[in-house]
């Protein structure tokens, strides 16, 4: 019987993980489907308005919400999913896998990156949606709105450098770690763009959709090639 016939107990954990992980993208795919079929009708519009609204003082719509540090601190931590800062930690990465003489995985994981940027540019210009006019914005921006590239782009990297970098390590402790503190960078870009005000929660949403079903797409693809012996695996002790 082959490993993707019955009985369950015959699969191993990693082809059990690998499945629900397809699962959960193809969950990912029908909710971002879902949700762009929400922002053409605009039937997500009412909930959009609402939030970004509720983000910001009622008597004066320029000033967001708490205290006055807490647009700057919304502001620096937007920056992390800026173009710059995510070029210099892939580079920063990439040279770490070059020292440790995995080359074949710097390459897999330019490769990832630069195929997430094609994807959000594709994307944003498939749908050009126009950005937030409903309170005034804290931060200059020109592109399209939907999907976020911020959103999408933090996840797709942050996720996808975790992954390659966790892999490194042989502590499990240490590979959970990295992944959490990479998700949870990645959530917080997304909120600090709905709380400056360009872009909408669907716009953000839709983003961290598809860009952590792009990073587990490659982690998939990255544990596949390295049973091909294609990838270098092994980790730190």
């Amino acid at each position: 019987m082959n490993k993707f016939g019955l009985p369950w107990r015959e699969w191993s954990h990693s082809e059990i993980m690998i499945l629900v992980l397809l699962l959960v993208i193809a969950g990912g795919a029908t909710c971002f489907v879902r949700i762009a079929d929400w922002v053409k009708d605009q039937d997500i519009q009412g909930f959009d308005e609402t939030v970004l609204r509720g983000l910001r003082n009622p008597d004066n719509p320029s000033v967001p919400i708490g205290p006055r540090w807490v647009g700057d601190v919304a502001r620096n931590i937007t920056a992390l999913g800026s173009v710059p800062v995510l070029m210099l930690l892939v580079i920063s990465v990439s040279g770490f896998l070059y020292l440790l003489g995995k080359r074949h995985a710097m390459v897999f994981l330019i490769l990832c990156v630069v195929g997430g940027v094609i994807l959000t540019v594709v994307l944003k210009e498939g749908f050009d949606r126009a950005r937030p006019d409903i309170v005034p914005k804290l931060e200059a921006v020109t592109s399209a709105s939907f999907p976020s590239g911020h959103s999408m782009m933090s996840a797709v990297v942050y996720l996808t450098l975790s992954v390659m970098v966790a892999g490194v390590f042989a502590s499990m402790r240490v590979r959970v770690y990295v992944i959490c503190v990479a998700v949870a960078v990645s959530l917080l870009v997304g909120l600090s763009r709905m709380f400056l005000g360009v872009h909408y929660p669907s716009d953000v949403l839709a983003g961290w959709t598809v860009g952590f079903g792009w990073s587990i797409s490659c982690w998939i693809t990255a544990k596949i090639l390295q049973r091909k012996g294609t990838l270098e695996g092994g980790a730190i002790q």
